[in-house]
C-alpha cells in the first residue's frame, strides 16, 4: 500500500517523553536560515512573473502590469549580499551554530556563501531545488526536483543534506519520495509538535523533526513593527519552553530569512535574543542534524511510528 499522509490529533500527549538532551538541557533550541536568494520564481528562470514574497516590495506583476520587479530582486539580492553575512557574524561571535534551510539553486549561485556554510561546519537542510510549491507537482518533476537537489547540495557544500524541508507545503507524494530518494535520516515538513517522532514510510523508519511557522521573522511582513516587538514575542515562547523544560523538556524552533531579519534594525532583536538564551544556564543551542542524529540514538525507531 502507498504511504499516504494520515492526520494525528494525539500525538505524544499529556506524557512526552524525555529527549535527554546532552547535558541535561531543558531546552533545545535550533535557528534555521532560510537561504532562498536567487531559487525564487522570476522572470529570467521562466516564472514569467518576479516573486516578492517576504519583501517589502508590492510588485508590478501582481498590480497587473507585468515585466521584471527590480525593487523585489533587490530586496531578494540584498538577503544574499548582506543579509547573510549579518547573520552569520552574530551567530559566530557567539560560536553559535543555525542550520540552513537551502534552497540548491539558490547556494549555486553565491560560492562564498556556500563556501561560507562549509567553513562554518553549518549542516544544510534542503529546501528544495527552487522556491515552488511541490504541492502543485506531479510525482515525476517532484522525484526530479529531489534529485536535482541533492546532486547540486553534494557538489556545493561537498556532502549530501540529511535533512529535507519544502519552501511550500509539501504535497501528499513528498515525504514518500524523499525516502525512496534514501540517504535523508529526516524531514522536517510538520508543524503540529515540539519533539522529534517517527513515522513508517514504505516500511520504513522515518524521522520527523518538526519546524515552527509561529516562531519565525515572517511575523514582519504581516503585523509586526519593531524589533523590541520580535524580541520579545520570540522571548516569550523561548521562555514559557525553558520554564516547561524543567518537567518536560522540548525543542524550538526559529525561523530566519536573510532578506527579512537581516536588516540592521531588525537584526538588533536577534542580537538580543541570541544575549537572553545565552544567559540561561541549561539550554543547548545546536544544529538540527544534531537533534536528529541524537532522537536516532537515544529514541531508536521501534518499528512502528507514533500512534501507528
Amino acid at each position: 500500500m502507498t504511504y499516504t499522509p494520515k492526520r494525528d490529533f494525539i500525538g505524544y500527549g499529556p506524557n512526552p517523553p524525555d529527549p535527554q538532551w546532552p547535558g541535561g538541557a531543558r531546552l533545545a533550541v535550533n535557528f534555521v536560515f532560510n537561504y532562498e536568494e536567487g531559487s525564487e520564481p522570476s522572470i529570467q528562470d521562466g516564472e514569467g512573473f518576479t516573486e516578492n514574497g517576504l519583501t517589502e516590495s508590492h510588485g508590478l506583476s501582481q498590480a497587473g502590469l507585468g515585466g521584471r520587479d527590480l525593487a523585489a530582486e533587490g530586496m531578494f539580492e540584498y538577503g544574499s549580499r548582506v543579509g547573510f553575512w549579518r547573520l552569520l557574524r552574530l551567530f559566530t561571535e557567539r560560536d553559535l551554530k543555525p542550520t540552513i534551510f537551502g534552497c540548491a539553486l539558490a547556494i549555486e549561485r553565491n560560492p562564498l556563501v556556500a563556501q561560507a556554510i562549509r567553513d562554518n561546519g553549518l549542516d544544510v537542510c534542503c529546501h528544495g531545488w527552487r522556491w515552488v510549491k511541490h504541492y502543485e507537482m506531479d510525482e515525476a518533476t517532484e522525484r526530479e526536483h529531489i534529485r536535482k537537489a541533492v546532486a547540486s547540495l553534494r557538489e556545493t557544500i561537498g556532502e549530501r543534506p540529511m535533512g529535507w524541508y519544502c519552501r511550500y507545503s509539501p504535497g501528499v507524494n513528498t515525504r514518500r519520495l524523499v525516502v525512496e530518494e534514501g540517504g535523508f535520516l529526516y524531514d522536517s515538513d510538520y508543524y503540529g509538535e515540539e519533539l522529534p517522532f517517527w513515522t513508517t514510510v514504505e516500511g520504513k523508519g522515518h524521522l520527523v523533526v518538526p519546524y515552527s511557522l509561529v516562531n519565525n521573522d515572517g511575523k514582519y511582513v504581516h503585523w509586526m513593527g519593531t524589533s523590541d516587538d520580535w524580541f520579545s514575542y520570540i522571548r516569550d515562547a523561548f521562555d514559557m519552553l525553558y520554564e516547561e523544560g524543567k518537567r518536560t523538556p522540548k525543542m524550538m524552533n526559529v525561523g530566519l530569512h536573510m532578506r527579512l531579519i537581516g536588516h540592521p534594525a531588525r537584526a538588533m532583536g536577534l542580537q538580543r535574543l541570541l544575549d537572553h538564551m545565552q544567559s540561561r544556564a541549561g539550554v543547548w543551542i545546536t544544529r538540527r542534524i544534531d537533534i536528529a542524529q541524537h532522537w536516532a540514538k537515544v529514541h531508536p525507531y521501534q518499528g512502528r511510528g507514533l500512534n501507528e
